[in-house]
């Protein structure tokens, strides 16, 4: 009998434990976990805003991570912790105080459709439209690699 507990109480204590690893939320538009620590290294998985990595270590600036099947690293300013609350009382008229994932990453990026619209007001004569298309332009990691050799800059 002492042998059949024993037996029951080591597989308990070796079964897999689930392990609830921290998460980060994308809070740009678009970016990339890359193959080491660096900006310019290889790409492993393209990332989006909101997309939802898991954070493996800090590695200074950066953050090692897994998102789907890949692991890399992603620059600390790309992302978010998804925890995000307000640190004092509830605002009046404004609810419980507790902060939205998308409104972090919003006041994250500093620019939100009222941030937009006081500007718009404040300077009508500002040509909004090409900002608007040069967000649209895509320039490949090949083409800036290439920019920055030519112009003899220091990658960063």
């Amino acid at each position: 009998m002492k042998s059949r507990t024993a037996a029951v109480i080591l597989i308990i204590l070796l079964a897999p434990v689930p392990v609830f690893a921290e998460q980060a939320s994308v809070i740009t538009k678009e970016n990339a976990v890359r193959e080491y620590c660096r900006f310019f290294a290889p790409v492993v998985a393209p990332v989006r805003y909101k997309d939802i990595l898991e954070i493996v270590s800090p590695q200074g600036d950066w953050f090692k991570v897994r998102y789907k099947e890949a692991e890399g690293c992603i620059h600390k300013a790309a992302i978010e912790k998804r925890t995000a609350s307000f640190s004092g009382a509830a605002l009046p008229g404004k609810g419980t105080g507790a902060v939205s994932e998308s409104e972090a990453a919003l006041a994250g990026k500093g620019f939100n459709p009222q941030v937009e619209a006081s500007y718009r007001k404040k300077y009508p004569a500002m040509r909004y439209s090409l900002v608007d298309s040069i967000e649209h332009d895509k320039v490949s990691e090949k083409e800036i690699a290439f920019f920055i050799t030519s112009g003899g800059l220091n990658k960063p």
